[in-house]
């Protein structure tokens, strides 16, 4: 497997050493250099890539901003001489943080756990398309067909699926894995402890989605997403 990268950093050197890196490692294609994100939004738009080696402090528009406007299939890895961001970055949902001066035994390190989460996704993309999955219950391997999912929540360490035939299945697993394994849009989060079926979304009421006497909430921070499918359905 090639994942394709590329490099934002203010500073020319820095993206010189990078690339230098990244030609140096067989699995990774470099697909450009940049001294800015907002030279780089146009081009990352239209052709995402897998990786970004990402500057976090930057004129006009920093790291942390532009990560959040980018696609969701490309991972981040932060860069950056200022130790104090690296909380920050994985709150962002970064794959590194690589603190600079970047040797290259740090970065094949963080290259290598990319290589390793795309491939883990790639294989995982045949259960996709087969629509269903395994989960972990009460010492059983359960088998779940994602259309008989209505919604998901979050309870710390465990999830609990909520299904149309009205069973509850609870297996140890974080919300993180759940989210990057079911397909989008089908699956949005609409709140860090809830996932949503889409297709079986009747009613919204209030920045709430309604399944019976259920109301499961849209934070703010997941709003933008779900309000760009329910906007494409909408008539006005």
């Amino acid at each position: 497997m090639t994942l394709n990268c590329a490099i934002i950093d203010d500073e020319p050197l820095a993206v010189e050493l990078l690339s230098g890196y990244v030609r140096r490692t067989p699995f990774l294609n470099l697909t450009g250099g940049y001294n800015s994100a907002v030279s780089a939004i146009k081009a990352l738009r239209e052709h995402p890539v897998d990786l970004l080696f990402l500057d976090i402090q930057m004129p006009e528009l920093s790291g942390l901003e532009f990560a959040k406007i980018l696609p969701k299939e490309t991972r981040i890895v932060f860069t950056t001489a200022f130790s104090e961001y690296a909380l920050e970055g994985y709150d962002i949902d970064a794959l590194g943080y690589l603190l600079k001066p970047i040797s290259y035994e740090k970065f094949i390190k963080v290259a290598q756990k990319g290589l390793e989460w795309f491939t883990r996704v790639s294989k995982l993309d045949s259960f996709r398309n087969d629509r269903f999955m395994f989960v972990k219950s009460d010492y059983k391997l359960v088998r779940v067909s994602l259309d008989d999912i209505i919604y998901i929540e979050g309870l710390k360490d465990y999830v609990r699926i909520y299904l149309e035939n009205g069973d509850k299945i609870m297996s140890l697993m974080n919300m993180k894995t759940l989210e990057d394994f079911l397909p989008r849009p089908e699956f949005l989060r609409s709140h860090r402890s809830f996932i949503v079926h889409m297709t079986k979304v009747n009613l919204i009421d209030r920045m709430r989605f309604v399944f019976g006497d259920i109301y499961v909430p849209i934070s703010d921070s997941y709003k933008d997403s779900i309000n760009d499918v329910i906007d494409r359905y909408t008539l006005v």
